[in-house]
């Protein structure tokens, strides 16, 4: 971490990290994973004296992991479940919910 930082970021660096190493990652990379978001996020609230591009005009690091990692608390979006149904040529795929499509590719 930056010297300097706030203890709010301090504290969301050692959760990411902690969180990264439970799910297998190497203290290495653990490391890695909550400096770069702790840093993008440092940069979206305009803490940091530098930003990319990136960091400012991308979605949110918590926003974008739920959206591509294809797993997590929510699983698969709807548009993904949706895709996937129209590949299969399940009918009636556009006026189901989430849910329903869930259980008709499963």
């Amino acid at each position: 971490m930056p010297r300097g930082s706030s203890a709010k970021r301090e504290r969301q660096y050692e959760h990411i990290k902690e969180s990264a190493k439970k799910r297998g990652e190497s203290t290495k990379r653990a490391k890695e994973i909550a400096a770069r978001t702790v840093n993008k996020e440092r940069a979206r609230a305009g803490e940091s004296r530098t930003a990319s591009r990136t960091s400012i005009e991308d979605i949110s690091s918590g926003r974008r992991g739920g959206l591509r990692s294809h797993s997590g608390a929510g699983g698969r979006t709807k548009e993904q479940l949706y895709a996937e149904a129209r590949r299969r040529g399940i009918k009636g795929r556009s006026s189901m919910n989430k849910a329903q499509l869930e259980k008709a590719l499963s």
